[in-house]
């Protein structure tokens, strides 16, 4: 994957304590509309259909703090249709499903777009650069 662009008010909503990256449920959106870092909630975004796609909830390896330094690493999330196709998408967004406002983190550009035709399938890797945030 891309390299991970944060939105501008997720450092914001850190500081709030508007995220608890150690236990709020963090989800994928696809979009094929390129997100702003202006952007602040998902109701911002252009949001693909779900309808035949697979979950999008991801799931943390670990949250946690070393010498001062936060780090969130997540699992790879493959992303499956079934029962029809899915796309376009090229944007993958990570925001907080938890937070009422469904609030952004971050987003990754594929660098064109895809649709995942019946039976597909597409890992988004996270793993590729081990941590998905760090703060110091």
């Amino acid at each position: 994957m891309s390299t991970f662009n944060k939105f501008n008010s997720f450092v914001e909503e850190i500081a709030h304590g508007s995220h608890d990256l150690g236990s709020d449920q963090l989800t994928v959106a696809l979009t094929n509309v390129a997100p702003t870092a202006g952007n602040s909630q998902l109701s911002d975004l252009t949001e693909i259909t779900y309808t035949n796609l697979s979950s999008r909830n991801l799931t943390r390896t670990s949250s946690g703090q070393t010498t001062g330094k936060y780090s969130l690493v997540l699992e790879d999330l493959t992303l499956t249709a079934s029962g029809g196709s899915v796309g376009p998408f090229r944007y993958a967004v990570i925001y907080n499903s938890t937070h009422e406002d469904d609030l952004l983190i971050g987003f990754y550009d594929r660098g064109d777009s895809v649709t995942l035709a019946d039976g597909e399938s597409i890992t988004l890797d996270f793993t590729e650069a081990q941590t998905l945030l760090e703060i110091e």
